[in-house]
């Protein structure tokens, strides 16, 4: 194996400085690693305490207030249906437990009642009773003011809620004690939240069930006060691995916490999912993770917190711990390669510059000549002489090439390059699709117009050679007006048909949009032919003379149909076998079944319409056409001609339509011989 001289000399250098990196890396690596697992864990042990206490806290707090409502009832010091008293303990409890969002009751009849704190601003006292309003729920709201609180605004708003169908009720109306649940199904939200809930029964008897609920927007507001590290964040995660609250100081029953936001949630989304996930073993309670996120590592540790489940995840930016580290290592290692950069650097540079860089420069120039894009090839200066004639020989070489690269079809030798296809005569037998295109009165107009023709040609020449390679079609030849162009080799191509169907569309619009007209000031008409099937495909010719084409009954179909189109007033024309091989790619009509110029059997011949993605008119005049055509055929001429007139309408005029028309009457004045099978027969080429 050989190797230029510069990357030699620059591999050698970048192995010294790599080896040294490694070495420095792995050593301060490993230290660093331990130092910062010991510290994230000391870390995430103080917030796991401090989280799992305001946690305890909060939900003893709610277990007290409803085990003090609850005895103020059992006693029956008030009855439950007492509203003005029942609303003073309710709100006794809300202000004397700050992180308590709803004291709730529910009676079986289904009405209901409930406190609601509304952040740190006010309350709202709801009920829904029937004996009230028809089944409305009336809300009051009040503002907190100092020592009291003052009344604001009552509304009535419609309502279905019915506490009997609610969890916190369901779960609880028939048991014997009180119990933590979710209670996502309050009036007017749809947050995480979760009840103490349990039955009331005075003097034996069920009154209902009694609530206190904690919104995790308070716990979010809890969280928010908290710093893990300089740059870290806690969340709560409930036992499925979903983020319940995150940190966010702002946030109460009003303001919702920000859930979603940052690089740290989406962190602690993830480490939810792989720890606590459906997929996930839930072999070990606490656990820590390692995970990379927008190219930034973070250390991830969960911890039990003791009630339904939850555990709190520590997420911290590794980067939080190692960045003084690292820029420690980062000057250890530009100290130790920079000792080796500065003995080796100005050899590499001179290799570079005088040896490697020329080298490489003539190299891109040969490969150049090599695709035969010889123009962009200019002499290259050098301080070497024999760098300096190689770049003159190689400029000489492209200069010559150049003039013969218009004669030749450039693309073509390109892919034959590519394709390894040796310069020798031979050819196989390929599918491929086949295109003829010609100038409609090329004849006529080459006459009129002498040597004036020539930039008209080159304008259409040039559209419809950029129409072909933009769908991976190979150039065959120009012959005069005409276009020969073939796809599925030299590259094997298995959308060969969709393709060449694509091209000759695109070809027809590349020549209507260049605006060509003829000497009378009309728009250049062209017509085209497409054919696929299996051709002999190769270098075709002599030792000294080569042309790589196709050769075969499919080429002649080609060219035939491509004639055929003055007959029919088309413009494309494809054969069976690629409608067969397009397929739903493309939207066509059935034309005719016609024998073409040097063929005694007929084959059905389809104009091509559209590609189906781009399609967008309506098929009434096609489906109406190929009714008229199947009429034809079953010698039902007045029905056929009544359905072509309806193409002809349909289509805003329509010359195929014409042509049939005429066909059918002749028939109906003179019906066919017995024989007949419906071809017709094209009697030029």
């Amino acid at each position: 194996m050989r190797i230029n001289v510069g990357i030699a000399v620059s591999l050698l250098v970048a192995f010294a400085i790599g080896l040294s990196t490694f070495v420095v890396h792995s050593l301060w690596w490993t230290t660093a690693r331990e130092n910062s697992r010991m510290l994230a864990a000391e870390i995430n042990s103080q917030i796991a305490d401090t989280v799992r206490i305001e946690v305890g806290l909060t939900l003893r707090s709610a277990e007290a207030a409803w085990a003090a409502v609850r005895t103020i009832f059992v006693q029956n010091v008030i009855e439950t249906r007492q509203a003005d008293k029942r609303e003073f303990v309710f709100l006794s409890q809300l202000q004397a437990q700050p992180n308590i969002s709803w004291i709730m009751f529910g009676w079986e009849d289904g009405d209901f009642f409930a406190a609601h704190r509304l952040g740190d601003g006010g309350l709202e006292m709801i009920e829904v009773d029937d004996a009230i309003r028809d089944r409305m729920l009336r809300a009051d709201r009040y503002i907190f003011i100092p020592g009291d609180i003052q009344f604001e605004e009552r509304t009535f708003t419609p309502t279905t809620y019915d506490p009997r169908t609610a969890r916190w009720y369901r779960d609880f109306i028939g048991s014997d004690g009180p119990d933590w649940v979710d209670a996502r199904d309050l009036p007017g939200i749809h947050k995480d939240a979760y009840a103490f809930a349990g039955p009331v029964d005075v003097f034996r008897r069920r009154q209902g069930v009694l609530a206190v609920v904690i919104e995790t927007d308070r716990l979010s507001r809890f969280l928010g006060t908290l710093r893990p590290g300089e740059f870290g964040a806690a969340f709560i995660l409930d036992a499925d691995g979903k983020v319940i609250a995150a940190p966010d100081p702002n946030a109460d029953e009003i303001t919702p916490a920000r859930m979603g936001e940052g690089a740290l949630f989406e962190v602690a989304r993830i480490a939810g999912e792989q720890l606590l996930g459906p997929s996930a073993t839930r072999s070990d309670p606490s656990a820590a993770i390692r995970i990379v996120n927008g190219g930034v590592p973070h250390a991830v540790a969960l911890t039990p917190l003791g009630f339904y489940g939850w555990r709190v995840a520590t997420v911290i930016p590794e980067s939080a711990f190692l960045s003084e580290i690292d820029r420690t290592l980062e000057r250890l290692i530009y100290v130790l390669i920079g000792a080796v950069l500065a003995a080796t650097g100005l050899a590499v540079w001179l290799v570079r510059r005088v040896v490697s860089t020329p080298l490489a420069r003539i190299v891109d120039d040969l490969n150049k000549v090599e695709r035969f894009d010889v123009e962009q090839v200019a002499p290259r200066k050098s301080r070497l002489t024999e760098l300096a004639d190689l770049s003159a020989a190689t400029t000489n070489m492209a200069a010559g090439l150049s003039a013969f690269r218009k004669y030749l079809p450039a693309d073509l030798v390109r892919m034959l390059v590519a394709e390894g296809i040796s310069t020798q005569p031979g050819g196989s037998m390929k599918q491929i699709s086949v295109l003829f295109c010609d100038v409609a009165g090329f004849t006529g107009l080459s006459e009129r117009l002498g040597t004036k023709i020539i930039p008209l040609m080159e304008t259409y020449f040039s559209a419809a050679s950029a129409a072909v390679t933009r769908h991976k079609g190979t150039i065959d030849k120009f012959i005069g007006d005409g276009l020969m162009a073939f796809w599925g080799a030299p590259r094997l191509d298995q959308s060969h048909a969709e393709n060449a169907c694509r091209a000759a569309l695109d070809l027809v619009s590349a020549v209507a949009v260049t605006s060509i007209k003829d000497d009378a000031g009309d728009p250049l008409r062209i017509r085209l032919g497409l054919n696929s099937g299996e051709a002999l495909v190769g270098n075709i010719g002599s030792e000294q003379r080569l042309n790589y084409t196709a050769m075969g009954d499919v080429v002649n179909v080609a060219s035939r149909l491509e004639g055929a189109n003055k007959e029919y007033g088309t413009t494309i024309l494809i054969g069976p076998a690629t409608r067969q091989a397009a397929g739903g790619k493309i939207v066509v009509r059935e034309l005719d079944t016609l024998a073409v110029f040097g063929r005694s059997e007929g084959i059905d011949v389809f104009e091509l319409i559209a590609m189906t993605d781009d399609f967008k008119g309506s098929r009434a005049w096609i489906d109406a056409y190929e009714d008229g055509l199947a009429r034809y055929r079953q010698r039902d001429f007045d029905a056929a001609i009544e359905a072509f007139e309806k193409a002809e309408e349909a289509r805003g005029g329509d010359p195929a339509s014409e042509v049939m028309k005429r066909r059918a009457a002749a028939f109906r004045a003179a019906p066919p011989a017995d024989d007949w099978t419906g071809v017709a027969i094209a009697d030029a080429k």
